[in-house]
């Protein structure tokens, strides 16, 4: 085992995964981590610990071995397709009464639907694939994972260990191949080493910053005797994620925080992955501050809390974007000054100091020099930060934010979300996904693809709970949402779950739904059809003088209608409901949630005419944030 594409002596160990603190030489001893979660009925979440029941060895096949370390995992839920070299593992996987496999219909739905669950349950997704096409197949959800820092522990199949390296059949180095996209990988070739490399993923994936964990296992271990016992601890040299935050930084925040006069809360996805939502509603209430939640946060902060400015960066609330731009202080709670966040980085918030508080310390300065550094598990951070910005306001009296807050309500008041009805007749899809999301409710879950549906989406729907918004935010992945929605359903079945997609999105990974119906996952689609590809038209229509090249889909009114969506949804074995008009809006969306015994397909058929606004343009200052096609905020570019 090794990570590479060549074995090691088994005594050597893993190197510190990609962004994690790396050990300082020479290296203290090894610190030992329990390698088994609490629940046996569940993989871990990111700090619980426990001591493992198995008594002592057991013979069993590498095989056994690998279906036995996954119920040691606490896993309930695998997600994969079976192939040539993986094929060992399916067999005894047959026999366990732990482990609920679900065929996917495509390796890239196997790896997106564990990722949704993963988001919608804060534990770890496990999907499997075979050798080859099967590996590579997962490149892409192990990228999007990776970019939005999902705990996702992948277990492919290798070819024989003696035939790795001679181009042997459906052979691929996907650990090679995924390197500069996991958090750590492995290379299988001794079946005496796979429950200690199970259990070192499913650590590694879900502590420090989350991430996904790649298994390489070659046949020929799949296939040999071993002897099967799930280590009591893990020694992981090199390994070790900084949870608790210096005081000294702590107290430097609290103080900046007590004194700024323009200050802002810039709140990332670190804050649902921490599960700090709690902690962080206490600073927001406590602080007074503005807060600004990326497309990766929706949901940390209720959108009802009338501090919360809504979105920040490209798609973003003009009172957000502008926000950030005129601080005096961003503290930023999780996030990584995404360049759709900041526009040209050179002209983003000029004026202000910077805290910067993460657990990847690799993120801190990254992008943006920062003042205070802060790394830490955001939930201690907030934990920590709360009781010392309680004893600055003591000593000093809270500030006056009144000046501030009067700017932004104007802000508010002159530039609030909006959209215009479409000239063409057609749906306003800003109106479809606003009255689903009041219809549904902020309970359910809503897991969106990649484009304007997905702008719309974090626009237009209110969240008011974290876990409740999932999407593809840093690899903005095509093909997400359906396999997602289905992981999301599988880890939440009480909750309502619809996906929100696009027809050029759905078009991609919609044999899912066929996964759906005949495993009785009842996810709800709503289909934004505009009969195009939505925001590449979008830039068309903006940048390339209307010239609408290759953007055009054919699925919509007035079309061929190829395919036809609702004849496709009853094809799957799905509900299939077509919308055409405003008056049919509201009743379609009811009649889909009131079924529950199958999937459903609502066919939306909204104008290709409208654009996503605000917009800040690809390559230019937030200054210049356009609030409709031809109008720009009117104020003091040099203040």
């Amino acid at each position: 085992m090794v990570q590479g594409p060549h074995p090691a002596p088994p005594t050597q160990s893993a190197p510190a995964p990609a962004g994690e603190a790396a050990a300082p030489k020479p290296a203290p001893s090894p610190a030992s981590v329990a390698a088994r979660p609490e629940s046996r009925a569940r993989s871990a979440a990111p700090g619980e610990r426990a001591v493992s029941s198995v008594v002592g060895p057991e013979e069993v096949t590498g095989a056994q071995s690998i279906v036995r370390s996954l119920e040691e995992a606490g896993v309930d839920v695998v997600f994969g397709i079976p192939g040539g070299a993986i094929l060992p593992t399916y067999d005894p996987l047959m026999d366990s009464k732990k482990l609920r496999h679900i065929l996917v219909r495509h390796e890239q739905g196997g790896g997106h639907a564990a990722s949704g669950y993963a988001h919608a349950t804060g534990r770890v997704g496990v999907t499997m694939a075979t050798s080859g096409p099967g590996a590579t197949n997962l490149v892409t959800p192990i990228a999007d994972a990776n970019m939005d820092s999902i705990p996702l522990v992948a277990i492919t199949g290798q070819v024989g260990a003696s035939l790795i390296g001679t181009d042997a059949f459906q052979e691929a180095d996907i650990v090679g191949i995924t390197l500069p996209i996991t958090k750590h990988n492995f290379l299988v070739t001794d079946p005496d080493e796979i429950p200690r490399v199970i259990a070192e993923a499913f650590h590694i994936a879900q502590t420090g910053r989350p991430g996904p964990v790649l298994v390489d296992i070659a046949k020929s271990a799949m296939q040999a005797r071993t002897t099967f016992s799930w280590p009591q601890e893990l020694q992981l040299p090199g390994y070790h994620p900084v949870t608790k935050p210096h005081s000294k930084q702590i107290r430097e925040a609290a103080r900046l925080l007590a004194t700024a006069r323009r200050p802002v809360l810039y709140v990332g996805g670190g804050a649902i992955r921490a599960n700090a939502s709690a902690e962080l509603r206490r600073l927001v209430d406590l602080s007074g501050a503005p807060v600004v939640t990326t497309l990766m946060a929706r949901g940390a902060l209720p959108d009802s809390h009338p501090q919360n400015l809504g979105m920040p960066g490209m798609h973003g609330t003009v009172p957000a974007v502008a926000a950030l731009q005129k601080a005096d202080l961003i503290v930023a709670l999780g996030a990584r000054f995404d360049d759709r966040v900041t526009g040209v980085l050179s002209s983003f918030a000029p004026h202000a100091t910077i805290v910067h508080a993460d657990i990847d310390p690799a993120e801190i300065g990254k992008n943006r020099e920062v003042d205070v550094p802060i790394v830490g598990d955001l939930r201690e951070v907030l934990s920590d930060l709360v009781p010392e910005l309680e004893r600055e306001h003591g000593a000093k009296g809270k500030p006056d934010l009144g000046a501030w807050w009067h700017q932004i309500d104007d802000w508010r008041e002159t530039y609030p979300l909006g959209y215009s009805e479409p000239e063409d007749g057609h749906l306003a899809p800003q109106h479809v996904i606003q009255r689903l999301g009041e219809i549904s409710g902020p309970d359910s879950i809503y897991v969106a693809g990649v484009g304007q549906h997905q702008m719309w989406a974090a626009q237009f729907i209110r969240y008011e709970h974290p876990k409740t918004w999932l999407n593809s935010g840093g690899l903005g992945t095509m093909g997400y949402s359906i396999p997602a929605a289905m992981g999301a359903k599988v880890g939440q079945p009480d909750k309502t779950v619809w996906a929100i997609d696009g027809d050029g999105c759905f078009q991609m990974t919609n044999q899912e739904l066929a996964t759906c119906t005949i495993n009785e996952i009842p996810i709800k689609v709503a289909l934004i059809n505009n009969s195009s590809l939505g925001m590449v038209r979008q830039w068309q229509t903006l940048f390339y003088e209307s010239r609408y090249s290759n953007t055009d889909l054919h699925t919509g009114r007035g079309t061929q209608r190829v395919p036809d969506f609702v004849k496709l949804a009853d094809a799957y074995g799905c509900e299939g409901i077509r919308v055409e008009s405003k008056s049919e809006v509201d009743a379609a969306i009811k009649r889909a949630m009131e079924i529950d015994d199958r999937p459903v397909v609502v066919d939306f058929n909204v104008s290709r005419d409208a654009m996503v606004w605000p917009m800040v343009a690809s390559g230019v200052s937030n200054d210049n944030i356009q609030y409709a096609r031809g109008i720009s905020p009117a104020w003091d570019r040099e203040d």
